[in-house]
């Protein structure tokens, strides 16, 4: 589900003016809080998945519906009209690269080097502790860590920093491995 969330075109415009109106307004912190609540409500329903991108839901109808989500979410006025606007406009399909872009035009703005850390299973606190570790000494100074979880890469991690990714996973060493002995 994480895979959704990339930069897309038509996402980056309308990221673009959101941050512009944002941190014109003073309000980017808000609204990027409001978006990370957005994608992890995103992640985890999939009535909200099919309200954005269902062909057969009527504009009028995504609109109402994604302003009513961030009212009870009590969103900034700024994000609630953004995503009306996305929906009013056509394009509430395309919110998860709009969150995605917004996310990358924040970390430059601030900053700030993020990481995604995806593993098997979850990580302990001594875990968690020792990637950032690495990380730090890596990238110089302390990135902000996410991790998630994806039963598919069967053991070991993977770690992206921007547009880099260190694959440590058992997954791709297996099929690393197959491609060999097919080669052989």
């Amino acid at each position: 589900m994480a895979e959704d969330f990339r930069s897309t075109e038509v996402g980056e415009r309308y990221a673009q003016a959101l941050f512009d109106l944002a941190n014109e307004n003073k309000r980017l912190d808000a609204v990027r809080a409001d978006l990370r609540s957005l994608r992890a409500a995103w992640i985890d329903s999939a009535d909200l998945r099919r309200l954005a991108t269902s062909p057969v839901i009527p504009v009028e109808d995504k609109q109402k519906g994604l302003e009513a989500i961030a009212d009870k979410a009590k969103f900034d006025p700024t994000t609630t009209k953004f995503l009306g606007l996305m929906a009013a406009n056509g394009r509430a399909a395309d919110l998860t690269g709009a969150i995605a872009a917004f996310e990358a035009l924040y970390a430059r703005h601030a900053g700030i080097v993020a990481a995604e850390v995806i593993s098997a299973k979850a990580l302990d606190a001594r875990q968690v502790s020792a990637i950032q570790a690495a990380l730090k000494g890596a990238l110089g100074r302390d990135p902000e860590m996410t991790a998630r979880v994806d039963p598919s890469i069967l053991g070991g991690i993977k770690v992206k920093v921007g547009s880099k990714l260190f694959d440590a996973s058992l997954k791709t060493q297996l099929d690393q491995m197959k491609f060999a002995l097919r080669r052989a």
